[in-house]
Protein backbone atom coordinates (compact mmCIF):
# COMPACT_ATOMS: atom_id res chain seq x y z
CA UNK A 1 0.00 0.00 0.00
CA UNK A 2 2.02 3.27 -1.16
CA UNK A 3 0.24 5.72 1.15
CA UNK A 4 1.37 3.57 4.13
CA UNK A 5 3.84 5.49 6.70
CA UNK A 6 6.37 2.29 5.85
CA UNK A 7 6.25 2.78 2.43
CA UNK A 8 9.29 3.76 0.56
CA UNK A 9 7.82 6.57 -1.66
CA UNK A 10 4.19 7.51 -0.40
CA UNK A 11 1.78 8.74 -3.29
CA UNK A 12 -0.57 10.42 -1.33
CA UNK A 13 -0.08 14.13 -2.18
CA UNK A 14 2.02 16.41 -0.19
CA UNK A 15 0.71 18.45 2.56
CA UNK A 16 3.07 19.80 4.60
CA UNK A 17 2.76 21.64 8.22
CA UNK A 18 4.33 23.19 11.13
CA UNK A 19 4.51 23.30 14.61
CA UNK A 20 5.83 23.56 18.26
CA UNK A 21 6.42 21.36 20.96
CA UNK A 22 7.76 20.87 24.38
CA UNK A 23 9.34 17.60 24.65
CA UNK A 24 11.72 16.62 27.58
CA UNK A 25 11.70 20.27 28.66
CA UNK A 26 12.99 21.66 25.40
CA UNK A 27 10.82 23.28 22.27
CA UNK A 28 11.25 22.02 19.06
CA UNK A 29 10.28 22.80 15.61
CA UNK A 30 8.72 20.23 13.72
CA UNK A 31 7.87 20.18 9.65
CA UNK A 32 5.67 17.49 8.62
CA UNK A 33 3.64 16.03 5.93
CA UNK A 34 1.09 13.63 4.50
CA UNK A 35 2.28 10.64 4.28
CA UNK A 36 4.43 10.20 7.47
CA UNK A 37 3.80 8.82 10.67
CA UNK A 38 1.53 11.19 13.17
CA UNK A 39 1.64 14.18 10.73
CA UNK A 40 -0.36 16.37 13.08
CA UNK A 41 1.48 16.00 16.00
CA UNK A 42 3.82 14.11 17.78
CA UNK A 43 1.84 11.33 19.25
CA UNK A 44 1.06 9.85 22.81
CA UNK A 45 3.53 6.87 22.55
CA UNK A 46 6.09 8.86 21.26
CA UNK A 47 6.29 11.60 23.96
CA UNK A 48 5.85 8.60 26.39
CA UNK A 49 8.85 7.18 25.41
CA UNK A 50 10.82 10.42 25.36
CA UNK A 51 9.71 11.08 28.77
CA UNK A 52 10.87 7.71 30.40
CA UNK A 53 14.39 7.05 27.87
CA UNK A 54 17.33 7.49 30.15
CA UNK A 55 20.83 7.61 28.35
CA UNK A 56 23.43 5.66 28.41
CA UNK A 57 26.26 6.05 31.27
CA UNK A 58 28.73 6.77 28.87
CA UNK A 59 28.39 8.33 25.30
CA UNK A 60 28.55 6.73 22.45
CA UNK A 61 26.45 6.36 19.29
CA UNK A 62 22.51 6.12 19.23
CA UNK A 63 20.25 4.89 16.94
CA UNK A 64 16.68 5.61 16.22
CA UNK A 65 14.92 2.88 14.04
CA UNK A 66 11.90 4.11 12.06
CA UNK A 67 12.74 7.83 12.60
CA UNK A 68 9.73 8.89 10.88
CA UNK A 69 10.39 12.95 10.41
CA UNK A 70 12.66 13.17 13.51
CA UNK A 71 10.65 13.46 16.97
CA UNK A 72 12.47 11.42 18.89
CA UNK A 73 16.13 11.26 17.95
CA UNK A 74 16.17 14.79 17.03
CA UNK A 75 14.89 15.65 20.75
CA UNK A 76 17.32 13.60 22.12
CA UNK A 77 20.25 14.70 19.64
CA UNK A 78 19.45 18.18 20.86
CA UNK A 79 19.60 17.24 24.16
CA UNK A 80 22.74 15.92 24.63
CA UNK A 81 25.27 16.71 21.67
CA UNK A 82 28.28 14.46 23.46
CA UNK A 83 26.30 11.55 21.89
CA UNK A 84 25.87 11.02 18.21
CA UNK A 85 22.85 9.56 16.66
CA UNK A 86 21.96 7.88 13.45
CA UNK A 87 18.12 8.61 11.98
CA UNK A 88 16.89 5.39 9.93
CA UNK A 89 14.12 5.22 8.06
CA UNK A 90 12.29 3.49 4.77
CA UNK A 91 10.24 6.67 3.92
CA UNK A 92 11.83 8.96 1.71
CA UNK A 93 9.48 11.39 2.81
CA UNK A 94 10.39 11.09 6.46
CA UNK A 95 13.60 11.06 5.94
CA UNK A 96 13.85 14.09 4.38
CA UNK A 97 12.20 15.92 6.61
CA UNK A 98 14.17 14.61 9.57
CA UNK A 99 17.01 16.35 7.94
CA UNK A 100 14.57 19.67 7.50
CA UNK A 101 13.72 19.58 11.23
CA UNK A 102 17.24 19.05 12.06
CA UNK A 103 18.56 22.35 10.53
CA UNK A 104 15.32 24.02 12.17
CA UNK A 105 16.33 22.66 15.54
CA UNK A 106 19.95 23.14 14.93
CA UNK A 107 20.85 19.77 15.30
CA UNK A 108 23.87 18.83 14.24
CA UNK A 109 25.32 15.50 15.94
CA UNK A 110 22.91 12.92 13.64
CA UNK A 111 23.07 11.06 10.19
CA UNK A 112 19.79 10.46 8.42
CA UNK A 113 19.53 6.86 6.09
CA UNK A 114 17.43 5.20 3.86
CA UNK A 115 17.47 2.00 5.99
CA UNK A 116 14.94 -1.25 6.25
CA UNK A 117 15.24 -1.35 9.73
CA UNK A 118 19.48 -2.27 9.86
CA UNK A 119 20.06 -2.71 6.63
CA UNK A 120 22.45 -0.30 6.22
CA UNK A 121 24.33 0.16 9.49
CA UNK A 122 25.48 -3.50 9.16
CA UNK A 123 28.56 -4.19 11.12
CA UNK A 124 27.70 -0.89 13.21
CA UNK A 125 27.17 -1.06 17.32
CA UNK A 126 25.38 1.19 19.63
CA UNK A 127 25.37 1.85 23.28
CA UNK A 128 21.11 2.54 22.59
CA UNK A 129 18.92 1.58 20.12
CA UNK A 130 15.05 3.31 20.39
CA UNK A 131 12.31 3.16 18.11
CA UNK A 132 8.47 3.16 17.94
CA UNK A 133 8.07 0.35 15.70
CA UNK A 134 6.65 0.54 12.41
CA UNK A 135 2.95 -1.79 13.89
CA UNK A 136 1.50 -1.15 10.61
CA UNK A 137 4.19 -2.99 8.76
CA UNK A 138 3.10 -6.28 10.92
CA UNK A 139 4.58 -8.73 13.73
CA UNK A 140 7.46 -10.18 11.55
CA UNK A 141 8.69 -6.89 11.00
CA UNK A 142 8.62 -6.21 14.67
CA UNK A 143 10.28 -9.09 15.84
CA UNK A 144 12.94 -8.94 12.84
CA UNK A 145 13.69 -5.72 14.98
CA UNK A 146 14.30 -6.97 18.34
CA UNK A 147 16.17 -10.06 16.54
CA UNK A 148 18.58 -7.17 14.37
CA UNK A 149 18.44 -4.76 17.64
CA UNK A 150 20.71 -7.71 19.65
CA UNK A 151 22.76 -8.07 17.16
CA UNK A 152 23.99 -4.25 16.66
CA UNK A 153 23.96 -3.61 20.30
CA UNK A 154 27.29 -3.21 22.21
CA UNK A 155 27.86 -5.32 25.11
CA UNK A 156 25.68 -3.76 28.23
CA UNK A 157 24.12 -1.83 25.45
CA UNK A 158 19.49 -1.04 25.47
CA UNK A 159 16.79 -1.37 23.42
CA UNK A 160 13.94 1.01 24.51
CA UNK A 161 10.79 0.80 22.40
CA UNK A 162 6.76 2.20 22.70
CA UNK A 163 3.95 -0.52 22.04
CA UNK A 164 0.53 -0.82 22.49
CA UNK A 165 -1.25 -3.42 24.33
CA UNK A 166 -3.76 -4.05 21.55
CA UNK A 167 -1.03 -4.23 19.15
CA UNK A 168 1.10 -6.82 20.64
CA UNK A 169 3.08 -5.48 23.97
CA UNK A 170 2.85 -8.68 25.76
CA UNK A 171 4.06 -10.99 22.65
CA UNK A 172 6.72 -8.30 22.34
CA UNK A 173 7.38 -8.43 26.08
CA UNK A 174 7.70 -12.56 25.43
CA UNK A 175 9.79 -12.21 22.14
CA UNK A 176 12.22 -10.20 23.79
CA UNK A 177 12.52 -11.83 26.89
CA UNK A 178 13.90 -14.98 24.96
CA UNK A 179 16.17 -12.29 23.08
CA UNK A 180 18.12 -10.07 26.03
CA UNK A 181 19.31 -11.06 29.75
CA UNK A 182 17.22 -8.39 31.19
CA UNK A 183 13.59 -6.94 30.09
CA UNK A 184 11.74 -4.43 32.39
CA UNK A 185 8.33 -2.60 31.77
CA UNK A 186 9.34 1.11 32.39
CA UNK A 187 6.10 2.73 32.68
CA UNK A 188 2.46 1.80 31.57
CA UNK A 189 0.22 4.66 30.40
CA UNK A 190 -3.20 4.37 28.24
CA UNK A 191 -2.67 0.73 26.89
CA UNK A 192 1.23 1.67 25.89
CA UNK A 193 4.11 -0.03 27.42
CA UNK A 194 7.66 1.67 27.48
CA UNK A 195 9.86 -1.16 27.57
CA UNK A 196 13.61 -1.14 28.08
CA UNK A 197 16.01 -4.95 26.81
CA UNK A 198 19.19 -4.71 27.83
CA UNK A 199 21.94 -6.93 26.92
CA UNK A 200 24.83 -8.18 29.30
Amino acid sequence: MSNHYYSEKPSVESSRRNWEATLRGQKMSFTSDAGVFSKKEVDFGSRLLLDYYRFPESPGNILDVGCGYGTIGLTLAKERSEYHFTLVDVNERALELSELNAKLNRVQNITVKKSYLFSEVEGERFTSIISNPPIRAGKKVVHQLFDEAWDHLESSGELWIVIQKKQGAPSAVEKLESLFDEVSIEKKSKGYYIIRAKKC
